[in-house]
C-alpha cells in the first residue's frame, strides 16, 4: 500500500511539473508583445486627481496560458478621490480618442472597449475583491473610485477580442 501511494504521489508531481513546463513554453516568444501591451498609452491615461496606487507603481504585464489559449496582458491600478461616473466619463472619451471602440455586446454596466485584437476593461475595485487578491484593507482604493485599467490580447488561438 505504501509503495502504491508513493507511486501515485510521484506521478502526480511529475505530471504537475510537466504541465508547468507546458504552460511556460506556451508563453515563449511573447516578450515583445508583452512589452507592446505594457506601453499602451491608454494605461497611463487617467482623470485629473487620479494617482497610481501605492504598491502598484509598475505596469502589471505578462502572459498566461491555459488549455491552449495564450493571452498577454497589461494593467495599471489607480486611486481616485472622485466618483465612478467621473472615471467612466474620462475613459469613454480617452479610449475612443486612442482608437478603442466601445464593445457593443458588453453589459451596460461594463466599461469595455476593443481595438484590433485587444480588449480594454476599466474595473472598479472593492474591499472584498482586494482582500481576495491578497491586498487587504486599502482605503485608498475603496474610498472614491479605485479602479484598474486592464488590456489583454489572445495570441495564436483564434479567440476574438471582446468582453
Amino acid at each position: 500500500m505504501l509503495l502504491l501511494l508513493s507511486t501515485v504521489l510521484a506521478a502526480g508531481t511529475l505530471t504537475g511539473c510537466g504541465a508547468l513546463r507546458e504552460l511556460t513554453r506556451d508563453c515563449g516568444g511573447t516578450d515583445g508583445r508583452v512589452k507592446e501591451m505594457a506601453a499602451l498609452g491608454i494605461l497611463d491615461s487617467r482623470p485629473a486627481g487620479a494617482t497610481v496606487a501605492r504598491g502598484f507603481e509598475e505596469v502589471d504585464a505578462g502572459c498566461w496560458a491555459d488549455s491552449g489559449d495564450v493571452s498577454v496582458y497589461a494593467g495599471r491600478t489607480y486611486a481616485f478621490p472622485g466618483t465612478e461616473a467621473e472615471v467612466v466619463a474620462h475613459y469613454r472619451t480617452a479610449a475612443v480618442r486612442d482608437g478603442w471602440d466601445p464593445e457593443p455586446e458588453a453589459p451596460s454596466d461594463d466599461l469595455c472597449f476593443v481595438k484590433k485584437d485587444m480588449t480594454l476593461r476599466i474595473v472598479f475595485l472593492t474591499a472584498e475583491g482586494l482582500a481576495e487578491d491578497g491586498h487587504g484593507n486599502r482605503p485608498d482604493l475603496t474610498t472614491g473610485a479605485g479602479y484598474s485599467v486592464d488590456a489583454d490580447s489572445f495570441m495564436n488561438s483564434g479567440v476574438e477580442a471582446g468582453c
